[in-house]
């Protein structure tokens, strides 16, 4: 077994128009004084990273990493969310995700999708000149519209729907394996990958693609009501990073799963800062060190009701309180009486 690296900090939620936030530089600097250890980049943020000069320079990524080093951290992985999400968008969103576009590109569905389709691309090569194994992203969606089955789902429509996502999704799995990157898809509501049994329909369709893995974050299941920890148990093989991230859900005789078209403060089911919520870390932490999960433990912050710059105070002890560091020998080897071949046979009686 090997220790879970950590604690590192996703900066997406804390980039901001003010110092200490406003460049990489600094925000790594705030980071590690708060006791992070790496940080997680967006790759669709300029004030941290150029992505294509990331891919097409080695020189530049040397200084971004060496930016990210100075403050005493590592760059734990690149992020290309954003991006992701705009590889699949069903026409019914397509004004809602255009501001995740370039502004030149909005209005044009099929140039916003190329252009998306690059950037994984891009991150790919960014994050092997970076010296990184893994990759986090969304799947995007073409189906999410049809979650629930009413109006009645035309047959043969989810079959179609992942077969296009995967034949998208096939040539950037692709690039990422030339790259000797891990593609971690966030398995996520509002994503056409948003649980298991979806998970698995895509990895057929993409011929159980090694490098289709997964990122976990045990949030989004608690608000699914799905069982997080067994999660693990089913795809820990595939695990290959983590967003430690809590949630609570508390339904009513009003609301439950869907919300009601509330606010984020007002839901049943809502995020919340480490501690705060319902999710069982000792358990995630504990199954993780058991499967030799050898990543990152990544802090990724969305309260509504705490300060994000508490959140993040409190969320640098809370992990590493939660990091195992994992044995290297059995508790009861005091005991052990030693044996050999013909030892062992003569207590078998043969």
């Amino acid at each position: 077994m090997t220790n879970i690296q950590g604690p590192g900090i996703f900066l997406a939620q804390f980039m901001g128009n003010t110092a200490p936030f406003n460049s990489l530089d600094t925000i790594c600097k705030w980071a590690a004084s708060l006791g992070f250890t790496g940080v997680q980049i967006p790759s669709w943020d300029a004030r941290c990273i150029d992505l294509q000069k990331a891919a097409e320079s080695k020189t530049y990524a040397d200084e971004i990493r060496g930016i990210v080093e100075s403050a005493g951290l590592k760059i734990t992985e690149l992020s290309t969310h954003l991006q992701g999400q705009l590889v699949a968008v069903n026409p019914a969103y397509d004004a809602l995700f255009d501001g995740f576009a370039p502004e030149n590109l909005r209005g044009n569905a099929k140039a916003r999708t190329e252009w998306a389709i690059q950037q994984l691309k891009y991150a790919a090569k960014a994050s092997s000149n970076l010296g990184l194994n893994a990759h986090a992203t969304f799947s995007g969606a073409l189906l999410w519209q049809t979650v629930y089955p009413w109006p009645q789902r035309p047959a043969g429509l989810v079959e179609t729907g992942f077969t296009e996502l995967a034949n998208r999704w096939l040539p950037i799995l692709n690039v990422f394996d030339e790259n000797g990157v891990d593609l971690c898809y966030e398995i996520h509501p509002g994503e056409d990958l948003h649980d298991g049994v979806t998970y698995e329909m895509f990895l057929d369709k993409v011929n159980h693609h090694k490098r289709a893995c997964l990122l976990y974050d045990p949030s989004h299941f608690v608000l699914q009501c799905l069982d997080y920890k067994a999660y693990i148990d089913h795809y820990h093989e595939r695990i290959k990073m983590f967003h430690v991230k809590d949630a609570e859900f508390n339904p009513t005789g009003k609301q439950g799963v869907y919300g009601g078209y509330q606010s984020w403060m007002e839901r049943a089911g809502r995020f919340r800062s480490l501690g705060d919520g319902q999710v069982d870390f000792k358990a995630i932490f504990s199954k993780l060190a058991q499967y030799n999960y050898t990543g990152w433990a990544v802090m990724e912050w969305e309260c509504a009701i705490k300060h994000p710059e508490t959140g993040a105070a409190e969320g640098a002890p809370f992990i590493k309180e939660h990091i195992i560091r994992v044995t290297d020998k059995t508790f009861d080897d005091f005991a052990g009486t030693g044996s050999d071949e013909a030892f062992n046979k003569k207590l078998l009686g043969i």
